[in-house]
């Protein structure tokens, strides 16, 4: 923004810049003024009579040589001449007066030319041109703070042969502070909009960054308002040398108030149609530039795009109630139609993982994504196919159907289990964190498991046919979804199921969640992570062993390997129960890209169905973060406590993301 410079008497007009760069207008001849002295008076004419005579130098009458004895000695080889040895290096030492009583050696330090060099200088000239440099910077310093009649010197003296003493000597002046300010232009409604919006009061000192501060406040509060199109002229601050005070006056011109009107769509994978279901705003609503924000963010969050871009045009058109109307103008540069994921996790007892995605982003159009997925591992291998629509009608609103096969093989039983599942949600991404979250769906599972039979006194197979509801909530009042510092979170699932076929019976699995976190200082956080589960209408013994509750791992009890923990049948594998408890502390202390863990892992399988808060084994650690654009990379190493024969020495936990 420029702005206007004037004189009024004894004021003084001031001048600054974006970049607080900030200059006064002085009067010609005024202390550190600039301006040309005036030109000395012309001498007297000479006395009337013949002019003086002209001296010549000889060498203009001289004669020319002739050509024919003009000769051309070349230059000297290179290399013949001798070398100059260069000037020895000088150094000096600086000492600063007046900066650090008003806060600005500090800003001074970091900029400046001297303190750049170290100490060191080719000659004592070349300290003179930093100290020049530096006597600038310290001008620009001072007014971009409110002291615009500061002066600077700075001397150098010589203490010894190559040894300099540099003094910089900073005499501030007075702080200069408003004395009135004026907001000009057309009227808003409700009237006054722009003068509330610009926090600046008579007798703030006239600071650079707080004004541009303010004024950038009038340009983003009046949208939110309604007044899209606004302009701020150019402002003009007269300072009056005598008190030290300053008149501001700033010229707004706010535009048309107006309301939202229909999209303008240019490039984009989208029509309007489905546009008004990502935005949260309807056309005749008064406009608001949070929710612009808010829409070119739910665009950004569909990952279609490479480049998104969201603007109000004036549309010429007045609505019913007087407003202006402003159309949404769209513009969408397609991104990657397909992406290609991948992860690699390792868990004792589990082995190791590789699961990969490819997917097709849009090929459902609108926002309809099929995604291949594969898992290959020690103890599980799974092949599926997933389809998702995201925005379904509704804001936020996704519907998601799979289809997979899998096989699993654990200590506690083998499977091999084929699963189709259909369900609507309302989840977090890590581009949009949502307050509430919640999936409903259907789910039927054909398994064939094998796992140890009390009646047969050993491990038999059996097929289990299950049909239920899946249904889950959550409140998340943390700030990350895959690395939060502060708040909590509540998740809560209820599964009412069924088992078809012979000795059909029905029952249902709950599960409470609570994890909060605290931050103690800005590098260390405290996490805690709460759980219960439990089984009801059925016995665990009468249920498929795949869906029991077990305990022990990187998902629970750190130190054990992957359910270790709970009842075990008389051949020494896991049997999994009817409920289960578990929790977990952790200490984070993050330093730059890099953080460390501590951890205290507890919890205990049960064979009742409500979980039991006793009994619990426990499991201790350490762990190491790598800090990425998508989340943390966590390594943990844990070992029990007080543990018992069979149980793992220590556990090591790679995989992505926070353990909760």
């Amino acid at each position: 923004m420029a702005c206007k410079l004037r004189r009024l008497g004894g004021l003084t007009a001031l001048c600054f810049g974006a970049g607080a760069s900030w200059a006064l207008a002085q009067p010609a001849g005024a202390p550190g003024s600039t301006a040309p002295a005036a030109a000395p008076a012309a001498a007297p004419a000479a006395a009337s009579g013949a002019p003086p005579p002209v001296a010549r130098d000889p060498e203009l009458t001289r004669p020319l040589t002739p050509l024919d004895r003009f000769t051309l000695a070349p230059p000297p080889a290179a290399g013949t001449a001798a070398v100059a040895a260069p000037p020895p290096e000088v150094r000096y030492g600086m000492e600063i007066r007046g900066l650090k009583e008003i806060g600005l050696e500090k800003s001074y330090r970091q900029l400046s030319a001297l303190a750049r060099g170290g100490g060191k200088a080719a000659s004592e000239l070349q300290i003179g041109a930093r100290a020049e440099d530096d006597r600038a910077l310290i001008q620009r310093l001072l007014r971009a703070q409110g002291y615009y009649q500061g002066q600077a010197t700075i001397t150098t003296t010589a203490e010894q042969p190559g040894r300099f003493q540099v003094l910089v000597a900073v005499a501030p002046g007075p702080l200069f502070h408003f004395r009135r300010i004026t907001v000009t232009g057309p009227q808003t409604a409700p009237p006054g909009l722009p003068r509330q919006a610009l926090s600046l009061a008579p007798g703030d000192p006239i600071v650079a960054p707080a004004v541009i501060a303010a004024e950038a406040k009038v340009s983003l509060r009046l949208p939110e308002q309604g007044y899209p199109f606004v302009k701020l002229g150019d402002r003009d601050i007269a300072l009056d040398a005598d008190d030290a005070r300053g008149d501001y006056v700033l010229p707004v011109e706010p535009g048309p108030k107006s309301s939202f009107g229909a999209f303008d769509v240019r490039e984009t994978l989208f029509d309007a149609r489905h546009l008004g279901v990502i935005a949260r705003f309807r056309p005749g609503q008064l406009y608001d530039s949070r929710m612009l924000d808010d829409f070119r963010r739910a665009l950004v969050a569909t990952g279609l795009f490479s480049a998104v871009g969201v603007q109000p045009v004036d549309s010429g058109r007045r609505a019913a109630d007087g407003t202006e109307i402003a159309d949404i103008q769209v513009n969408g540069r397609p991104g990657p139609a397909h992406t290609l994921s991948a992860s690699l996790g390792y868990e004792t007892g589990v082995g190791a993982k590789l699961e990969g995605a490819w997917s097709s982003l849009n090929f459902f159009p609108p926002e309809g994504a099929l995604t291949l997925h594969a898992i290959g591992g020690s103890e599980e291998q799974l092949l599926g196919v997933q389809v998702a629509r995201s925005n379904a009608g509704q804001r936020d609103r996704t519907l998601f159907a799979q289809a997979q096969i899998s096989r699993e093989t654990t200590d506690a039983y083998d499977a091999d289990t084929g699963l189709v599942e259909a369900r609507v949600s309302r989840a977090s991404t890590p581009i949009w964190q949502k307050l509430w979250t919640y999936s409903a769906g259907l789910e039927g599972v054909v398994s064939s498991e094998e796992a140890y039979d009390f009646a047969l006194g050993a491990k038999a197979r059996r097929t289990y046919r299950i049909a239920g509801f899946r249904l889950s909530g959550g409140y998340d009042r943390s700030n990350s979804l895959l690395d939060p510092t502060r708040g909590f979170q509540i998740l809560a699932t209820v599964d009412p199921e069924a088992e078809i076929g012979a000795g059909a019976h029905g029952f249902v699995q709950t599960t409470l969640e609570g994890r909060v976190y605290a931050p103690l200082t800005k590098s260390l956080v405290l996490a805690g992570r709460l759980r219960a589960s439990g089984l009801f209408g059925v016995s665990a013994q009468d249920l498929a062993p795949s869906r029991r509750f077990y305990e022990g791992g990187g998902e629970n009890i750190r130190g054990y390997g992957y359910q270790d923990v709970g009842p075990r049948a008389p051949d020494g594998s896991p049997l999994g129960g009817s409920s289960s408890t578990d929790f977990s502390f952790e200490a984070r202390y993050r330093f730059g890209n890099l953080g460390l863990v501590s951890f205290l892992d507890g919890g205990q399988v049960y064979e009742t169905s409500t979980p039991r808060f006793t009994d619990f084994r426990y499991g201790v650690g350490v762990g190491a973060r790598y800090y990425t654009n998508f989340g943390p990379i966590r390594l943990d190493v844990g070992t029990p406590i007080a543990r018992r024969p069979g149980d793992n020495t220590i556990g090591v936990y790679i995989s992505i993301g926070q353990s909760f």
